[in-house]
């Protein structure tokens, strides 16, 4: 999954193992970490705006359309 987390730009959220600030089905925005992937995990924003890092295996990479993508970012 590495390879395509570090060109996915949304991912949804396929498991949180009760982590609270993680919501099951919903889309996050993933931010290029190189360094994070390496050691399995992935670069989240979420809501409060601010990114954090959880264990890849909670998300699955995304393709959104164009306008998708620009609503997100419109929102964030």
């Amino acid at each position: 999954m590495k390879a395509v987390v570090s060109k996915t730009e949304f991912a949804v959220c396929v498991k949180n193992d009760d982590c609270s600030d993680l919501e099951l089905r919903k889309v996050y925005e993933v931010l290029p970490d190189p360094k994070a992937e390496k050691d399995d995990y992935i670069r989240i924003v979420d809501e409060s705006g601010e990114d954090y890092l959880y264990p890849a295996r909670y998300f699955y990479p995304v393709k959104l359309p164009k306008v998708v993508r620009e609503s997100f970012r419109i929102a964030a």
